[in-house]
């Protein structure tokens, strides 16, 4: 089902879900620009602008550029998502995250390196005052 969303002037434009259903095999890359929902296999990359679901059945192998990712199923490579990245109880993975943010459940399994936030400056300690002698 796509819904509707009405743009000014009355242009109206159906959202865009793409759905990858169980026991289906993708080898390739997918580029979206709507939301995309894998419940089978992907041996690729991925880039959406919209919303990414991987469902408790759903396996994907490759790189991720999304701006917001739920996983309840396997993933191995790299995620890079400027939003949130949501990691349900029955999530594994193992590769490297880079997100603004992140939400784990307990029961998540994940192996790898996690760098949140962005692009923004390290924090630095501001350095102690030198103290005068008279």
């Amino acid at each position: 089902m796509a819904k509707q969303i009405t743009k000014p002037y009355g242009e109206i434009q159906d959202q865009v879900i793409n759905i990858l259903g169980e026991g289906t095999v993708i080898k390739g890359d997918i580029i979206a620009s709507g939301d995309i929902r894998i419940d089978g296999e992907l041996n690729g990359n991925i880039e959406a602008k919209g919303r990414l679901v991987i469902g408790p059945k759903g396996r994907v192998e490759g790189k991720i550029n999304c701006s917001n990712i739920e996983v309840s199923g396997y993933f191995k490579g790299k995620i890079n998502v400027t939003g949130v990245l949501t990691m349900k109880a029955s999530a594994q993975i193992n590769g490297e995250i880079v997100a603004g943010k992140l939400s784990v459940e307990p029961g998540a399994l994940f192996t790898g390196t996690c760098t949140m936030g962005g692009t923004k400056e390290k924090y630095e300690a501001p350095k102690p005052k030198e103290e005068k002698k008279v």
